[in-house]
């Protein structure tokens, strides 16, 4: 009896907004059917933020109540409910991944997750790509591009913690960091510059062509015009000058620091 009198209600108010277009009613059915578009909207909560998919559920409510017909022969609910997981779906799709995913993966990534489920639960394993790719029905090369971009859903913050019990676990920056050693042959090759002004022309040519070129002292006697003898001891004698004005300071070799 109540729930005819709420169908008679709710009849009667949508026939006032369809009739005079009466903003009173409009407001009355909305106020009555929020609470049905929040629990649809909760469903989604797990993954994403609780306000914004609210938001999304009571548009889709409101185009509902516009868009319904109640000569129709159906509740409002069961029209309503369609209309408003349609869109809080197309708001997740396109909106929901942490970068842009062309729409045709991403729905095939929602296919796969769906298809994923059903046969682990037939095979009692994870399926094979060839396995979900023949389900599907879709080559196994789109299957296995729609597995690496479903990886995209959702962001990790660098700052977050890995799951560890331990209070002081490393936050993910330092698990990823990494020590770039072109910093350090960079400031090497700077400071080599400004030592290499200290030699003359021909020690810094000899230097270029061993550690820069990679020529055998055979090949620098040539180009110079001098001894194989007197390249070695030209060599020698302009690192250990090098080495001085740097100071002896502790880096690598000033040889390693040249052919770096």
């Amino acid at each position: 009896m109540i729930r005819a009198l709420q169908i008679r209600s709710e009849h009667a108010l949508f026939e006032r907004l369809a009739r005079d277009r009466d903003v009173a009613a409009r407001d009355a059915l909305t106020r009555r059917f929020l609470p049905l578009s929040r629990q649809l909207a909760r469903r989604y909560r797990g993954r994403h933020d609780g306000d914004d998919l609210e938001q999304i559920a009571a548009i889709g409510l409101l185009r509902a109540i516009d868009r319904f017909d109640p000569d129709r022969g159906v509740t409002f609910s069961t029209f309503a409910v369609p209309t408003i997981l349609g869109e809080l779906k197309r708001y997740l799709r396109d909106n929901g991944w942490s970068v842009h995913v062309p729409r045709p993966v991403q729905e095939l990534a929602l296919r796969v997750e769906r298809v994923t489920v059903d046969l682990v639960a037939e095979l009692g394993r994870a399926p094979t790509p060839a396995e979900l790719a023949d389900r599907i029905g879709a080559p196994a090369e789109r299957v296995l591009e729609a597995v690496h971009a479903a990886a995209a859903r959702v962001a990790v913050s660098l700052d977050e913690p890995w799951p560890n019990p331990d209070d002081e676990s490393p936050r993910r920056t330092h698990e990823l960091a990494t020590t770039d050693v072109g910093f350090e042959t960079v400031e090497n090759a700077e400071q080599l510059d400004g030592l290499m002004r200290i030699l003359t022309a021909r020690d810094r040519l000899i230097l270029e062509l061993r550690f820069r070129d990679d020529q055998q002292q055979a090949k620098i006697a040539d180009i110079v015009g001098i001894s194989q003898i007197q390249v070695s001891w030209a060599i020698r004698r302009a690192v250990s000058r090098l080495r001085s004005a740097a100071g002896a300071a502790p880096h690598a070799p000033a040889e390693r620091r040249w052919a770096a």
